[in-house]
């Protein structure tokens, strides 16, 4: 099921019924991962991908991505009209706080917020 909800009917059928074993690239240009990286000299390129993309996460709001976070994983395995009900519980419970407070005037002034997860 999570092959065809990347891919499409298609592309997840050949890739099923050749069992073909592809490289980074080839899922990268099919859309089945977000980044593929050549190997560097340390052997820990995707190690260092990974964690320069935590880094670009780690000073959003974090209770704003745990919420989108939970929207997500648990939208997609209802219907639409549920998985619009669980986005929206979701943002309801980030309405109240700080940190939504803190990013809408800092949006206003022009400035980086400081998030403190409250």
């Amino acid at each position: 099921m999570f092959l065809l909800l990347c891919v499409g009917v298609g592309l997840a059928k050949e890739l099923i019924f050749t069992g073909r074993q592809i490289d980074g690239q080839e899922a990268f240009s099919m859309g089945l991962v977000n980044h593929a990286v050549p190997q560097n000299e340390e052997g820990d390129a995707a190690y260092q991908r990974a964690l320069t993309l935590a880094k670009e996460i780690l000073p959003q709001a974090p209770i704003a991505v745990k919420m989108g976070k939970l929207a997500i994983n648990r939208g997609i395995e209802v219907d639409i009209a549920s998985g619009m009900a669980i986005e929206g519980m979701c943002y309801a419970q980030n309405i109240p706080t700080r940190d939504r407070q803190e990013g809408m005037a800092a949006f206003k002034e022009k400035r980086p917020p400081r998030f403190i997860g409250k």
